[in-house]
């Protein structure tokens, strides 16, 4: 089954030669609170791209984790550029990303 996921996924993404970022081709969440990011439909749920390949890449995200994606890019679901963190790390990485 991973690899079916794996193959799904990357079927829908184009590859950044310049950053290594697999940018989804997809649809994603829209603009408002919690948007930009790439989703899918899987086994009836719609879900979070990053987070699927993050778990069938590396296994179980516990419930008080979070996906960082290290390159910036919430459209990037490669699983190099993804980065399990706590919520208040996730937060201090958004605001230090913004200066």
């Amino acid at each position: 089954m991973r690899d079916s996921i794996r193959q799904r996924i990357r079927s829908n993404v184009k590859v950044c030669e310049i950053h290594g970022c697999w940018i989804w081709q997809g649809s994603d969440s829209g603009t408002g609170r919690g948007g930009g990011y790439a989703r899918m439909r899987l086994h009836g749920y719609t879900v979070a791209v990053h987070r699927v390949m993050f778990i069938n890449e590396y296994g179980f995200v516990p419930p008080k984790k979070q996906i960082d994606h290290v390159c910036e890019n919430r459209m990037c679901v490669n699983p190099d550029h993804l980065e399990m963190v706590s919520h208040k790390e996730n937060q201090r990485r958004k605001k230090d990303r913004k200066i």
